[in-house]
Protein backbone atom coordinates (compact mmCIF):
# COMPACT_ATOMS: atom_id res chain seq x y z
CA UNK A 1 0.00 0.00 0.00
CA UNK A 2 1.35 3.43 -0.97
CA UNK A 3 1.68 5.67 2.10
CA UNK A 4 1.61 8.75 -0.15
CA UNK A 5 -1.86 7.73 -1.36
CA UNK A 6 -2.99 7.06 2.21
CA UNK A 7 -1.69 10.43 3.34
CA UNK A 8 -3.48 12.07 0.42
CA UNK A 9 -6.67 10.57 1.85
CA UNK A 10 -5.87 12.22 5.17
CA UNK A 11 -5.36 15.58 3.44
CA UNK A 12 -8.60 15.15 1.52
CA UNK A 13 -10.52 14.83 4.79
CA UNK A 14 -8.90 17.92 6.32
CA UNK A 15 -11.40 20.65 7.08
CA UNK A 16 -14.43 18.40 6.78
CA UNK A 17 -16.52 17.40 9.76
CA UNK A 18 -17.02 13.77 10.68
CA UNK A 19 -20.06 12.48 12.56
CA UNK A 20 -19.90 12.39 16.35
CA UNK A 21 -22.57 11.46 18.84
CA UNK A 22 -23.85 13.51 21.78
CA UNK A 23 -20.94 12.46 24.00
CA UNK A 24 -18.34 13.59 21.48
CA UNK A 25 -17.43 10.08 20.42
CA UNK A 26 -17.21 9.17 16.79
CA UNK A 27 -20.12 7.53 15.06
CA UNK A 28 -19.55 4.80 12.51
CA UNK A 29 -16.24 5.63 10.73
CA UNK A 30 -17.73 5.80 7.23
CA UNK A 31 -14.72 7.55 5.64
CA UNK A 32 -12.41 4.81 6.96
CA UNK A 33 -14.69 2.13 5.58
CA UNK A 34 -14.57 3.77 2.16
CA UNK A 35 -10.76 4.04 2.29
CA UNK A 36 -10.47 0.40 3.37
CA UNK A 37 -12.84 -0.76 0.65
CA UNK A 38 -10.88 1.20 -1.95
CA UNK A 39 -7.54 -0.33 -0.95
CA UNK A 40 -9.06 -3.78 -0.66
CA UNK A 41 -10.11 -3.54 -4.32
CA UNK A 42 -7.19 -1.60 -5.81
CA UNK A 43 -4.02 -2.66 -3.96
CA UNK A 44 -3.29 -6.31 -4.82
CA UNK A 45 0.25 -6.24 -3.42
CA UNK A 46 -0.98 -4.85 -0.09
CA UNK A 47 -3.66 -7.56 0.06
CA UNK A 48 -1.10 -10.25 -0.71
CA UNK A 49 1.38 -9.08 1.91
CA UNK A 50 -1.40 -8.57 4.46
CA UNK A 51 -2.47 -12.17 3.98
CA UNK A 52 1.09 -13.47 4.37
CA UNK A 53 1.62 -11.41 7.52
CA UNK A 54 -1.72 -12.38 9.09
CA UNK A 55 -0.98 -16.05 8.45
CA UNK A 56 2.12 -15.66 10.65
CA UNK A 57 0.50 -13.46 13.31
CA UNK A 58 -2.75 -15.41 13.69
CA UNK A 59 -1.20 -18.87 13.30
CA UNK A 60 -3.90 -19.85 10.80
CA UNK A 61 -5.16 -18.98 7.35
CA UNK A 62 -6.75 -15.51 7.62
CA UNK A 63 -10.39 -15.24 6.67
CA UNK A 64 -11.75 -12.51 4.43
CA UNK A 65 -12.92 -10.54 7.46
CA UNK A 66 -9.42 -10.73 8.99
CA UNK A 67 -7.89 -9.30 5.84
CA UNK A 68 -10.46 -6.52 5.59
CA UNK A 69 -10.11 -5.72 9.29
CA UNK A 70 -6.35 -5.34 8.86
CA UNK A 71 -6.79 -2.73 6.12
CA UNK A 72 -9.67 -1.09 8.00
CA UNK A 73 -7.47 -0.56 11.06
CA UNK A 74 -4.88 1.13 8.86
CA UNK A 75 -7.55 3.31 7.23
CA UNK A 76 -9.00 4.21 10.63
CA UNK A 77 -5.66 5.44 11.98
CA UNK A 78 -5.28 7.59 8.85
CA UNK A 79 -8.81 8.95 9.33
CA UNK A 80 -8.27 9.59 13.05
CA UNK A 81 -5.10 11.52 12.27
CA UNK A 82 -7.34 14.45 11.30
CA UNK A 83 -8.97 14.49 14.77
CA UNK A 84 -5.69 14.12 16.66
CA UNK A 85 -3.79 16.78 14.74
CA UNK A 86 -6.72 19.14 15.28
CA UNK A 87 -6.50 18.31 19.02
CA UNK A 88 -9.98 16.79 19.21
CA UNK A 89 -8.83 14.50 22.02
CA UNK A 90 -12.29 14.26 23.56
CA UNK A 91 -13.33 12.07 20.60
CA UNK A 92 -11.09 9.26 21.89
CA UNK A 93 -10.56 7.02 24.87
CA UNK A 94 -6.79 6.84 25.31
CA UNK A 95 -5.30 4.46 27.86
CA UNK A 96 -1.62 4.40 28.77
CA UNK A 97 0.67 1.58 29.88
CA UNK A 98 4.14 2.48 31.14
CA UNK A 99 3.29 6.02 32.25
CA UNK A 100 5.49 5.63 35.36
CA UNK A 101 8.46 4.83 33.14
CA UNK A 102 7.95 8.02 31.15
CA UNK A 103 7.40 10.12 34.27
CA UNK A 104 10.64 8.82 35.74
CA UNK A 105 12.51 9.64 32.54
CA UNK A 106 11.06 13.18 32.46
CA UNK A 107 12.11 13.75 36.08
CA UNK A 108 15.62 12.51 35.29
CA UNK A 109 15.91 15.22 32.63
CA UNK A 110 18.46 13.39 30.50
CA UNK A 111 16.26 12.81 27.45
CA UNK A 112 15.74 9.44 25.77
CA UNK A 113 15.01 7.82 22.43
CA UNK A 114 11.47 6.64 21.71
CA UNK A 115 11.71 3.72 19.27
CA UNK A 116 8.53 3.10 17.33
CA UNK A 117 7.49 1.15 14.25
CA UNK A 118 4.98 1.26 11.41
CA UNK A 119 2.43 -0.08 13.85
CA UNK A 120 -0.69 1.59 15.20
CA UNK A 121 -0.86 5.38 15.39
CA UNK A 122 2.09 7.67 16.01
CA UNK A 123 -0.23 10.69 16.15
CA UNK A 124 -1.91 9.38 19.29
CA UNK A 125 1.52 9.25 20.96
CA UNK A 126 2.36 12.72 19.72
CA UNK A 127 -0.90 13.98 21.21
CA UNK A 128 0.35 12.97 24.67
CA UNK A 129 3.33 15.28 24.26
CA UNK A 130 1.05 18.22 23.44
CA UNK A 131 -1.23 17.46 26.40
CA UNK A 132 1.37 16.83 29.12
CA UNK A 133 3.69 19.61 30.29
CA UNK A 134 7.34 18.58 30.38
CA UNK A 135 6.89 15.81 27.81
CA UNK A 136 8.66 17.24 24.77
CA UNK A 137 8.90 15.00 21.73
CA UNK A 138 10.98 15.62 18.60
CA UNK A 139 10.81 13.28 15.62
CA UNK A 140 13.87 12.28 13.62
CA UNK A 141 13.22 11.08 10.07
CA UNK A 142 14.70 11.22 6.60
CA UNK A 143 14.14 14.40 4.63
CA UNK A 144 11.54 13.09 2.15
CA UNK A 145 9.40 11.78 5.00
CA UNK A 146 9.89 15.00 6.95
CA UNK A 147 8.57 17.02 4.00
CA UNK A 148 5.55 14.74 3.65
CA UNK A 149 4.72 14.97 7.37
CA UNK A 150 5.02 18.76 7.38
CA UNK A 151 2.83 18.96 4.26
CA UNK A 152 0.13 16.82 5.85
CA UNK A 153 0.18 18.80 9.10
CA UNK A 154 0.02 22.11 7.24
CA UNK A 155 -3.02 20.91 5.29
CA UNK A 156 -4.85 19.66 8.38
CA UNK A 157 -3.84 22.20 11.02
CA UNK A 158 -1.40 24.98 10.05
CA UNK A 159 -0.98 25.94 13.71
CA UNK A 160 0.69 22.62 14.55
CA UNK A 161 4.45 22.93 14.13
CA UNK A 162 6.14 19.73 15.23
CA UNK A 163 9.86 19.59 15.90
CA UNK A 164 11.15 17.37 13.08
CA UNK A 165 14.87 16.65 12.67
CA UNK A 166 15.83 15.74 9.11
CA UNK A 167 18.26 12.84 9.03
CA UNK A 168 20.91 12.46 6.35
CA UNK A 169 22.56 15.81 7.07
CA UNK A 170 25.94 16.34 8.74
CA UNK A 171 24.39 18.26 11.63
CA UNK A 172 21.54 15.80 12.28
CA UNK A 173 23.27 14.03 15.18
CA UNK A 174 24.20 17.40 16.70
CA UNK A 175 20.54 18.44 16.63
CA UNK A 176 19.48 15.11 18.16
CA UNK A 177 22.07 15.49 20.93
CA UNK A 178 20.91 19.06 21.52
CA UNK A 179 17.29 17.99 22.02
CA UNK A 180 18.33 15.16 24.35
CA UNK A 181 20.53 17.50 26.42
CA UNK A 182 17.45 19.68 26.91
CA UNK A 183 15.56 16.68 28.33
CA UNK A 184 13.41 16.04 25.25
CA UNK A 185 12.47 12.67 23.79
CA UNK A 186 13.57 11.92 20.23
CA UNK A 187 11.31 9.56 18.29
CA UNK A 188 12.59 7.18 15.63
CA UNK A 189 11.06 4.34 13.64
CA UNK A 190 13.32 1.31 13.81
CA UNK A 191 11.60 -1.28 11.63
CA UNK A 192 12.66 -0.32 8.09
CA UNK A 193 15.99 -0.10 6.32
CA UNK A 194 16.91 2.69 3.94
CA UNK A 195 19.75 2.50 1.46
CA UNK A 196 22.57 0.18 2.44
CA UNK A 197 22.62 0.70 6.19
CA UNK A 198 23.78 -2.26 8.33
CA UNK A 199 21.14 -4.72 9.54
CA UNK A 200 20.92 -7.40 12.20
CA UNK A 201 19.06 -10.69 11.69
CA UNK A 202 16.32 -11.31 14.27
CA UNK A 203 13.29 -13.55 14.70
CA UNK A 204 9.80 -12.03 14.39
CA UNK A 205 6.72 -14.27 14.32
CA UNK A 206 8.96 -17.31 14.04
CA UNK A 207 10.75 -16.19 10.88
CA UNK A 208 14.02 -14.40 10.20
CA UNK A 209 13.74 -10.66 9.62
CA UNK A 210 16.33 -7.90 9.26
CA UNK A 211 16.29 -4.73 11.32
CA UNK A 212 18.56 -1.69 10.93
CA UNK A 213 21.19 -1.19 13.63
CA UNK A 214 21.64 2.54 12.98
CA UNK A 215 18.98 3.87 15.41
CA UNK A 216 20.29 1.78 18.31
CA UNK A 217 23.88 2.65 17.45
CA UNK A 218 23.00 6.37 17.61
CA UNK A 219 21.50 5.83 21.07
CA UNK A 220 24.62 3.91 22.16
CA UNK A 221 27.00 6.62 20.89
CA UNK A 222 24.99 9.29 22.72
CA UNK A 223 24.67 7.03 25.81
CA UNK A 224 20.93 7.39 26.18
CA UNK A 225 18.08 5.09 27.11
CA UNK A 226 15.77 3.65 24.47
CA UNK A 227 12.05 3.21 25.16
CA UNK A 228 9.70 1.28 22.89
CA UNK A 229 6.53 3.16 21.97
CA UNK A 230 3.36 2.12 20.19
CA UNK A 231 -0.18 3.53 19.95
CA UNK A 232 -2.40 0.50 19.37
CA UNK A 233 -5.85 0.95 17.85
CA UNK A 234 -8.29 -1.36 19.63
CA UNK A 235 -11.57 -0.63 17.90
CA UNK A 236 -14.22 2.04 18.29
CA UNK A 237 -12.59 5.20 19.67
CA UNK A 238 -10.06 3.35 21.86
CA UNK A 239 -6.29 3.70 21.55
CA UNK A 240 -3.89 2.02 23.95
CA UNK A 241 -0.46 3.64 24.23
CA UNK A 242 2.42 1.46 25.45
CA UNK A 243 5.89 2.40 26.66
CA UNK A 244 8.39 -0.35 27.49
CA UNK A 245 12.12 -0.21 28.21
CA UNK A 246 14.45 -1.48 25.49
CA UNK A 247 17.99 -0.54 26.50
CA UNK A 248 20.00 1.76 28.72
CA UNK A 249 23.25 2.78 27.02
CA UNK A 250 24.30 5.26 29.72
CA UNK A 251 27.16 3.02 30.86
CA UNK A 252 28.10 1.53 27.49
CA UNK A 253 31.69 1.67 26.28
CA UNK A 254 33.16 1.44 22.77
CA UNK A 255 34.43 -2.08 23.56
CA UNK A 256 30.99 -3.44 24.40
CA UNK A 257 28.97 -1.24 22.03
CA UNK A 258 28.47 -3.76 19.22
CA UNK A 259 27.15 -6.45 21.56
CA UNK A 260 24.93 -3.94 23.36
CA UNK A 261 23.48 -2.69 20.06
CA UNK A 262 22.70 -6.22 18.86
CA UNK A 263 21.04 -7.06 22.21
CA UNK A 264 18.93 -3.89 21.98
CA UNK A 265 17.82 -4.68 18.41
CA UNK A 266 16.83 -8.19 19.54
CA UNK A 267 14.85 -6.77 22.49
CA UNK A 268 13.10 -4.38 20.12
CA UNK A 269 12.32 -7.30 17.77
CA UNK A 270 10.86 -9.27 20.70
CA UNK A 271 8.52 -6.36 21.47
CA UNK A 272 7.43 -6.15 17.82
CA UNK A 273 6.72 -9.88 17.96
CA UNK A 274 4.74 -9.47 21.19
CA UNK A 275 2.44 -6.77 19.85
CA UNK A 276 2.04 -8.37 16.42
CA UNK A 277 0.59 -11.33 18.29
CA UNK A 278 -1.55 -9.40 20.78
CA UNK A 279 -2.77 -6.75 18.31
CA UNK A 280 -2.23 -8.30 14.86
CA UNK A 281 -4.30 -5.79 12.88
CA UNK A 282 -2.01 -2.87 13.87
CA UNK A 283 0.95 -3.92 11.69
CA UNK A 284 1.18 -1.52 8.73
CA UNK A 285 4.17 -2.79 6.77
CA UNK A 286 2.35 -3.81 3.58
CA UNK A 287 5.38 -5.27 1.82
CA UNK A 288 7.61 -8.33 2.19
CA UNK A 289 9.06 -7.29 5.53
CA UNK A 290 10.88 -10.60 6.00
CA UNK A 291 12.89 -10.43 2.78
CA UNK A 292 16.63 -10.05 3.26
CA UNK A 293 17.90 -6.69 1.94
CA UNK A 294 19.97 -6.96 -1.23
CA UNK A 295 22.97 -5.17 0.24
CA UNK A 296 23.03 -7.65 3.12
CA UNK A 297 23.12 -10.57 0.69
CA UNK A 298 25.96 -8.94 -1.25
CA UNK A 299 28.13 -8.69 1.85
CA UNK A 300 28.00 -12.42 2.60
CA UNK A 301 31.23 -14.27 1.79
CA UNK A 302 31.10 -16.79 -1.03
CA UNK A 303 30.71 -20.41 0.05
Amino acid sequence: MDMATANAAARATAGHGFPVDATGKKAEPHPALWIAAYFSCSAPRARRESRRYLRRALGREPRARDRFRHILYFATTIHDRVYLINEKYEAFRITIEGEALMREQVERGTGAFLMGAHMGSFEVIGSLGRRRPGLRVSMAMYEDNARKINSILAAINPEVRPDVISLGHLDAMLKVAERLDCGAFVGLLGDRTLGEEPVHAVSILGERAYLPTGPMRAAAILRRSVIFMVGLYRGGNHYHVVFEPVADFSASSPKTRDDAVRAAVERYAALLDKYCRSDPYNWFNFFDFWQEPRHSRKRKPAA
